[in-house]
């Protein structure tokens, strides 16, 4: 269990926490682990190497560093990392030059397009930035309806066909009252059809509501009884509620170099996440943070296998609920006080767009 970061600055001097920091910002910046020789020019005040290497032993008791392979020198570990994010990492703003490219990338193309569009622009923009895989997980959204008719299957059922405003269609089927005619059937169908342009089903069903006595002028009673209980049938989830993944840049996370059992690892976490498995507990997790939460390697079992870092954002639509995450997915070296605010500022951004939308 990883320790919280005031447990650990508790126990670290000054001295302790310039050496750790030194091994981790070396570590984010080439990957590679650093020795007491090379520590100990890199320090403001001088100690011999003697000196870090005892200050290295005591970092390495409390987990926070170790010595990948054989190599002489040490990197942080997982918990090193976590602790380092937590309660060492400095996070800036984002600079004026990112914050052009971010804005610019999203304006014109994407100002008439669908919102799945701005989303698999926002992962292919997260990919660039960062040189990492840039990931979008969207909560499957409420059609707006653009057209509703029912066609008759047989005297119990009928298929009630749903057009979205985006052109999304869905075909659901509804149960028919008892010597409901074929006249009645498209009169119901007619009338819906009507009160549902630009409305989810729940909306048209609020609506609806609302109007209840003129309704009740306008319809027979069977009619009304279809109008009703097709409304509450099509309100029901369909199955198909899983949550779209988009990803870009999954090359950035595969090279040549890699050992067999990384690359494994990786086209595993890929497989997952095609599958979608774990994505609507990541979305749950989104929901109760406030602002970007980072992963590191197994923090998240749908990251764990990959030994990746995630770093997400979630984004929201205009009544402020969360509708997805996007961001970053790359190895535990991200530089993470550059990403942070890049992500975060994405998601603010996406999050407008949507509102306006």
């Amino acid at each position: 269990m990883v320790k919280p970061p005031e447990d650990f600055l508790a126990v670290l001097n000054t001295r302790s926490q310039d050496i750790f920091r030194k091994i981790v910002e070396r570590y984010l910046d080439t990957g590679m682990p650093v020795g007491s020789r090379d520590l100990s020019r890199m320090l403001q005040v001088g100690l011999s190497p003697a000196s870090v290497r005892n200050v290295m032993a005591d970092l390495e008791d409390l987990g926070l560093i170790a010595a990948p392979h054989t190599s002489a020198g040490r990197a942080p570990t997982q918990e090193g990392l976590r602790f380092f994010v937590d309660a060492m990492l400095e996070v800036g703003t984002v600079d004026e030059r990112e914050r052009s490219q971010i804005s610019q990338h999203f304006q014109g193309s994407t100002s008439q397009g669908q919102v799945e569009n701005v989303l698999t622009e926002a992962s292919s923009l997260l990919s660039g930035l960062s040189q990492g895989a840039g990931v979008v997980i969207a909560a499957k959204s409420d059609m707006v309806l653009k057209h509703l008719e029912f066609v008759r299957l047989d005297a119990q059922q009928a298929m009630a066909v749903m057009v979205g405003q985006d052109g999304q269609v869905e075909n659901r089927i509804v149960p028919l009252p008892a010597g409901l005619t074929a006249s009645a059937l498209q009169q119901a169908g007619n009338y819906l059809a009507h009160h549902i342009v630009g409305r989810t089903i729940a909306e048209a069903r609020k609506a609806l509501a609302a109007q209840r006595a003129e309704q009740r002028a306008e319809l027979d009673e069977l009619t009304q009884k279809l109008v009703d209980e097709g409304l509450a049938t099509l309100a029901q989830p369909s199955g198909s509620e899983q949550p779209t993944i988009i990803v870009r840049g999954r090359a950035n996370l595969i090279n040549d170099t890699m050992a067999s059992d990384d690359l494994a690892r990786m086209r595993q976490l890929f497989d997952e996440l095609e599958s979608k498995d774990g994505l609507l507990e990541l979305l749950g997790d989104a929901d109760n943070a406030q602002g970007v939460r980072i992963f590191i390697g197994s923090e998240n079992k749908l990251f764990s296998l990959s030994g990746s870092s995630v770093i997400l954002s979630p984004y929201k639509d205009a009544n402020d609920k969360v509708v997805g995450v996007l961001g970053v997915i790359g190895p535990t070296r991200l530089n993470y006080a550059r990403i942070v605010p890049v992500v975060d500022y994405t998601a603010h951004v996406i999050s407008a767009m949507i509102a306006r939308k």
